[in-house]
């Protein structure tokens, strides 16, 4: 059974014939107009947070790179620390969104075609390179951390108890970015 486009009051149906075909019409063309209109302002707040970027080729540009999601460093996520490599060439533009890079032999597991979410536009100064060789990337561009060495050694009393802390340097970060970490957790 049909759902019906318009609901009358009980009692005798008033419409009949082509005045009803009409009126579906009229109800399915507002329906239309509103549904377009609820779109356009979807897309609206979508295209805000989107910025439209375009390579050339035989540009320069960074590719990012993250830490591996199943492996955290003791439920700290650096997430305001994103990793880029690089610059890379670009080869080709692959449709609208995609980008096909000359990657390192080193690099040469992964696939060379990229999204444009993955990519930074790259400004030539040598300070802004980050060098890609010490880091061994998996086919998914993820990458896993692991402690270099301890730094420092602390201990936080509470009332009843010791609690041993480690300052620890990790593979692939400065001695800056170093993390203190419990140290029952490390062993």
């Amino acid at each position: 059974m049909p759902i019906p486009l318009h609901w009358d009051d009980v009692g005798e149906r008033r419409l009949l014939g082509p005045e009803l075909v009409q009126h579906t019409r009229d109800k399915v063309l507002l329906i239309k107009q509103r549904l377009q209109a609820a779109q356009d302002g979807h897309k609206r707040w979508a295209d805000r947070g989107r910025r439209a970027l375009k390579f050339l080729e035989e540009n320069f540009i960074f590719l990012k790179v993250s830490p591996s999601k199943d492996i955290t460093r003791f439920g700290r996520h650096s997430k305001l620390n994103p990793h880029y490599i690089g610059p890379f060439e670009v080869l080709a533009r692959i449709g609208k969104v995609a980008y096909k890079l000359a990657l390192p032999p080193e690099l040469s597991g992964v696939h060379n075609v990229f999204h444009v979410s993955l990519l930074r536009r790259y400004i030539p100064d040598p300070s802004h390179v980050v060098p890609h060789e010490p880091l061994q990337l998996s086919k998914d561009l993820t990458y896993e951390e692991a402690p270099l060495r301890i730094i420092d050694r602390k201990e936080q009393i509470l009332r009843r108890r010791t609690i041993p802390y480690i300052k620890v340097q990790w593979t692939n970060h400065t001695e800056r970015k170093a993390t203190r970490e419990l140290e029952e957790k490390m062993r």
